[in-house]
């Protein structure tokens, strides 16, 4: 009889232990609010609920508040047509990036008006209807990883948790998964949109989804990245070199360095991509083996195609970075060219710089993106103002990535981490999924010849690759701050949906 009351007190006192510590964990807070959108002439309304999500583990214990914000047509209803309206899930990169930059650049009711190609003035900053928005088309859910926006690791999780290639997989997976069941849309046309290292994501969800029953409609990657060596220089490794120079080449034509340049960039660009791949790229490959007169040759032909010198390509043994890029281009003008986009410049204050010191586009851009977002975040869409918005996690301390990934282990090393080999496999174990690539040409953080490489050694069977479908636009990383762009790109996107959720 004592031995059962003690077992009793224990497991009161065990139970009264857990709940202390459920007790202590923070809440989800959601703040709900009507708004509205109108595009060509018609006015969508929306219901949005912008705060936290609590994301749980496989043993659903709570490991995070998932910063989010979700617009759905009409009232919350729950109802069997509002089921079958297309959902998009979307986010930035970084790593460690939270997602107002889509919010505000391109999907969201309101969009941030920026100066496009020039710095924009301090506030008032301008934010008005966004007549591009693809609200008018599916639902969408801004997503912030942890670390980022309103998202924190809770309970026993940490930071480091999240921070790394298959952290992050995991848990932007478990969110989407759960999300759709707290909301009633697991049988929705589901969709996923990353930006630049959330390209990369994507490819690693699609797959991991597809793993557990749940298969995309559509995946849409803008500025992507699949194969890391594509932005990287290590040495003894000619690939990042040779799929940088089509954009160097771009840039050139923009900024009128190329002598009796064709009316067509496109045009222009065919030409690049023959000479890349049949002059450049096997130069390189022979290393030192090339003759004084060929190197010579070689070097005038780079140099002309990127309104560079040859002695500044012979010093650099006919293999240049981006960065190195940057800083010479307008050298003999005082300035370096945009990362994000080659068509910024700024002020180089370093002549005898060798690397690029800022990114233009970066400065030019970012105060009116990130104060536009924080006004229209508490104001317009009432969040508390008493939680603090995490513009990106390289802000918190001890941020550090994790780049190994098991996707990479099958030959036993992570000499390239790549996550084109999951969605590689997604694809050809899910026939019917269609992906949506948009590639900026005057992008130099991403280059678009990465990323044809990078599909066009995937491996795939033609009819598997024939669902890749990819788009070019006169802009940079972010082509919706240029607004012809921003017609395209919503216009893609849209078609894309459509074609898709059916």
């Amino acid at each position: 009889m004592k031995k059962t009351v003690l077992l009793v007190f224990l497991l009161v006192g065990m139970a009264a232990i857990a709940q202390k510590a459920n007790d202590t964990i923070p809440k989800a807070e959601i703040s709900k609010t009507m708004q509205s959108v109108n595009i060509n002439g018609r006015t969508i309304y929306l219901t949005a609920q912008a705060g936290t999500f609590e994301v749980r583990d496989e043993n659903n214990e709570p490991i995070a508040l998932m910063g989010h914000t979700y617009y759905a047509k009409g009232e919350d209803k729950r109802s069997s047509s509002s089921r079958r309206r297309p959902i998009v899930f979307a986010y930035n990169g970084g790593p460690g990036s939270s997602s107002f930059w889509l919010h505000m650049g391109a999907l969201g009711p309101k969009r941030i008006v920026v100066n496009d190609p020039i710095t924009t003035p301090a506030a008032p900053y301008k934010i008005m209807n966004n007549n591009y928005s693809i609200l008018d088309v599916a639902d969408l859910v801004m997503i912030d990883p942890v670390g980022t926006g309103l998202s924190i690791p809770v309970g026993k999780a940490k930071f480091k948790d999240f921070w790394g290639v298959d952290q992050d997989i995991r848990s932007l997976s478990l969110f989407i998964t759960q999300f759709l069941i707290a909301h009633d849309r697991m049988n929705s046309p589901k969709y996923l949109l990353g930006e630049s290292y959330g390209t990369f994501r994507n490819a690693g969800v699609m797959n991991k989804l597809l793993n557990q029953g749940i298969a995309m409609n559509g995946v849409i990657m803008i500025s992507a990245v699949f194969d890391l060596r594509t932005l990287l220089f290590p040495p003894n490794d000619d690939l990042p070199y040779i799929v940088h120079f089509p954009t160097y080449a771009a840039t050139a034509w923009y900024h009128d360095k190329i002598a009796d340049k064709q009316e067509d960039v496109y045009t222009f660009l065919d030409m690049i991509r023959n000479f890349t791949e049949n002059e450049y790229a096997p130069a390189l490959f022979k290393g030192d083996q090339m003759t004084p007169s060929e190197k010579e040759e070689m070097a005038s032909k780079l140099a002309t195609y990127t309104g560079t010198s040859e002695a500044f390509w012979l010093k650099a043994d006919l293999k240049v970075t981006a960065s190195e890029f940057f800083a010479e281009f307008l050298r003999d003008k005082g300035e370096i060219v945009g990362r994000l986009d080659a068509r910024f410049t700024g002020i180089n204050q370093d002549l005898l710089a060798q690397e690029g010191s800022h990114d233009p586009q970066s400065n030019a851009i970012s105060p009116a993106y990130i104060t536009g977002f924080l006004d229209y975040l508490h104001r317009t869409l009432k969040v508390n103002k008493k939680l603090t918005y995490t513009i990106t996690a390289g802000r918190r301390e001890g941020f550090k990535w994790d780049w190994s990934h098991k996707g990479n282990n099958r030959w036993g090393t992570q000499a390239a981490i790549n996550t084109g080999i999951d969605m590689a496999e997604a694809l050809s174990k899910d026939p019917n999924m269609k992906v949506l690539v948009l590639n900026g040409i005057y992008d130099l953080a991403t280059v678009f010849y990465g990323v044809e490489h990078s599909i066009n050694h995937m491996g795939l069977r033609k009819e598997i690759k024939d669902n890749i479908t990819m788009e070019y636009y006169e802009a940079g990383h972010m082509m919706y701050t240029h607004e012809p762009s921003l017609v395209k790109f919503k216009n893609d996107i849209s078609e894309f949906i459509k074609a898709t959720s059916n």
